[in-house]
């Protein structure tokens, strides 16, 4: 068969969905041959790019998808299951130096059940996440000494046992694959030494019982550390240089061209490229600023989507820097002090293990800032105001377990950068305000508020201490500001992280909570922009995750509204944002990598997604509800279902990166909300209304959220 380019007019010739076999040669200079369908691979075939990499396997409408093996020309292979150009599911993994992998994979990464097995002579048998051993997983060393127990991020964590080929074992807690904390050391005598665990001497303390009366009692702890630990190094898997779905090739045959005569040629019969904003394309897409702040793509009356645009604005940071002369410059001033000396004031170190105590309700420190200063307080330039810490202990344990650092905590609140006020109070009348990093959000709280905090902590502590990837908002320090004088006015207010702590830029999001009543936004289309909250009956997409990742969502979706519905909280949200990030290709299985986007900021390419996704100095971030790389499905409402709150797929995806957590959960089911509910029951539908029965908004929400999030398969 005579080899012709991909754009040969050969294609055009045949009907559109015929498969047959071809061998094209790319302007690229790469080469395909196999089974070709609509000017795409489509079937089995073989992809030869010009560096040496190779691809035989199956395809679907241009992406590797099914069965296949890719080669690198260091000799590196993977052989599995390949989805929408990534490695992702069962697959065998074989790099330059001769280490294996066997196991699952989820986008490029090793995630789930897997061995590996190195060329030294180790092995690693258990679950993955995200690249890196994590969970419970079993590694033995060549020398025949072997750990089972959990790992998080590639070393060895929590509890495990480590036994050496001598006889000798360890039982108990590890860090940072490292002896710390409660754990037992066992000779194979009998002998055995029972403490606390720490490399540093200081933090070491225990009792050594022996065997026998004449045991070695010249025996230091340290010596695990540095004598029987130092042959049980883990080691690391090399990183791929290349991944397949950054070798995908943009198909150039698929874009339109123009004849002689300035007529499109078949440009009916040709995929063609959608953007994020809703247009459909068969060129590259070019794209210009029409002076109203939108990017958009140009418009001819071939490109309109059927569906009307999806406009995108560059998104613009929130609120008003509070700057001296602004009604609450005071009161931030006042926040900063009380944070700063909440924060830095000597406290012992604290277990995660608190005592009921730390919880009551009286747990609280009242401390006095006149302006010229005390024995414990900075002179100020504010008037003399009061500060209340509720419950210290608890919040300063709750920061630890959320990992946040004392110093960085105090920078972002009170460094020189001031605060900004959000440009509007919430409809509970709270006011917002934004650190200047974006890390942390501060709304003050009514009193009946702070009670509910106060009275569902020890259950909120638990609960966020046993689920590690819990959505609910995390909670950082409750405090108040009394004026002195004659306002004497109390100002509550919560420190919370602010969901929206991201490089990237959110281009859309909404508040959802099931409910219909009242949930559309009231601004006219020209007002909204990214930072504009959208509600139930705005939301135009379905979010479709990864399997692992899904599987994931439902089962911390369940123990988050159980948890809330035991605590009698109703009236929350899932607040979700949405990061577009590159353009999609209309009823194809992911976006073509080639096409760019009318954002105009930092959207990464799908290579440097790929890239971001590898770096480990970013897998760190990327958790449930945080970065996490998805696509949404477009959807449109039928004309005569007013409250549809789910529409109708339309088969535009996007790729996307999301952010969701659930907010607003410190409102319970008191008399207001019971006489709200009876109140609205009587003029609208009971099932529509915000205000019903904690049980019933729970069922509710959660019926609706696995409606809206689902598994892209």
């Amino acid at each position: 068969m005579s080899v012709a380019h991909a754009d040969d007019a050969d294609d055009y010739s045949r009907p559109t969905g015929e498969t047959y076999h071809a061998e094209k040669a790319l302007p690229s200079g790469d080469f395909y041959t196999g089974q070709w369908r609509d000017n795409l691979p489509h079937g089995h075939g073989k992809y030869l790019w010009t560096d040496g990499c190779m691809y035989v396997g199956e395809w679907h409408r241009g992406k590797t998808m099914g069965k296949g093996r890719f080669s690198w020309p260091s000799g590196a292979t993977y052989e599995g299951d390949f989805k929408n150009g990534y490695m992702d599911g069962k697959g065998t993994y074989i790099d330059s130096s001769g280490d294996l992998y066997r196991g699952s994979w989820v986008m490029n990464l090793r995630h789930g059940q897997g061995t590996k097995s190195y060329v030294n002579g180790d092995c690693y048998d258990g679950e993955w996440r995200r690249g890196l051993q994590d969970g419970h997983g079993r590694y033995q060393w060549k020398n025949e000494n072997h750990y089972i127990g959990q790992w998080k991020n590639g070393m060895m964590n929590s509890n495990g046992t480590m036994i050496w080929s001598n006889g000798n074992r360890y039982d108990g807690s590890w860090e940072d694959s490292a002896p710390k904390g409660n754990g037992t050391f066992r000779w194979s005598d009998g002998s055995f030494y029972v403490g606390v665990w720490s490399k540093d001497p200081k933090e070491q303390n225990g009792t050594y019982y022996p065997s026998t009366s004449t045991g070695n009692f010249d025996w230091q702890p340290q010596q695990v550390f540095y004598v029987d630990m130092s042959e049980c190094v883990v080691c690391t898997c090399q990183r791929i240089p290349v991944l397949p779905s950054q070798k995908m090739p943009v198909w150039y045959g698929s874009s339109s061209e123009q004849s002689s005569s300035g007529n499109r040629t078949k440009s009916s019969e040709r995929p063609r490229r959608r953007s994020v904003d809703g247009r459909v394309s068969n060129t590259e897409m070019e794209l210009r600023n029409n002076g109203s702040g939108y990017l958009q793509v140009d418009d001819t009356e071939s490109n309109r989507s059927p569906l009307g645009p999806l406009r995108i604005q560059p998104a613009k940071k929130q609120g008003q820097t509070i700057s001296k002369g602004h009604k609450n410059y005071d009161l931030m001033l006042n926040l900063q002090l009380g944070i700063r000396h909440s924060v830095g004031r000597p406290a012992p170190a604290t277990s995660l293990d608190l005592k009921a105590s730390a919880f009551d309700p009286k747990e609280k420190l009242w401390t006095k800032f006149p302006s010229e200063g005390s024995k414990y307080t900075p002179p100020h330039q504010s008037c003399e105001f009061k500060w209340k810490d509720y419950c210290p202990v608890v919040f300063r344990t709750l920061r630890k377990l959320f990992n946040v650092d004392a110093a960085d905590y105090m920078l972002s609140i009170c460094g020189n950068d001031a605060l900004r006020e959000l440009s509007s109070p919430g409809k509970s009348g709270s006011f917002f305000y934004l650190t200047n990093d974006d890390r942390y959000m501060i709304k003050t709280m009514k009193k009946a508020e702070t009670k509910v905090l106060i009275r569902m902590l020890p259950a909120y502590y638990n609960h966020v201490r046993a689920c590690e990837n819990t959505l609910v908002t995390k909670f950082f320090g409750l405090h108040c500001v009394k004026l002195t004088g004659t306002a004497q006015k109390k100002v509550r207010f919560v420190i919370m992280g602010n969901l929206f702590c991201t490089g990237h830029s959110i281009h859309r999001r909404f508040d959802l909570k099931g409910s219909s009543h009242g949930r559309l936004t009231t601004k006219p289309e020209s007002e909204i922009d990214p930072n504009t909250t959208l509600k139930d009956l705005d939301l135009n997409f379905l979010f479709r995750l990864q399997k692992n990742w899904f599987q994931e969502f439902c089962r911390q979706v369940d123990k988050d509204c159980e948890f809330l519905e035991q605590e009698r909280i109703m009236d929350y949200s899932l607040l979700v944002g949405l990061h577009f990030r590159e353009s999609s290709c209309n009823n194809s299985a992911t976006p073509t990598s080639g096409a760019r986007t009318p954002t105009g900021d930092n959207r990464p390419s799908r290579g440097e997604m790929d890239r971001f996704l590898l770096d480990a100095s970013k897998l760190a971030s990327m958790q449930l509800g945080i970065n996490m790389p998805a696509r949404v499905e477009r959807t449109v409402r039928r004309s005569d279902a007013e409250n549809q709150l789910v529409g109708e797929p339309t088969g535009e995806f996007y790729d996307v990166i999301l952010y969701f957590g659930v907010i607003d959960i410190l409102q319970d089911y008191d008399i207001s909300k019971k006489l709200e509910h009876a109140y609205k029951s009587m003029q609208y539908d009971p099932t529509s209304i915000s205000a019903v029965d904690p049980k019933q908004y729970s069922r509710r929400f959660r019926d609706f959220i696995f409606r809206i999030f689902v598994e892209d398969t």
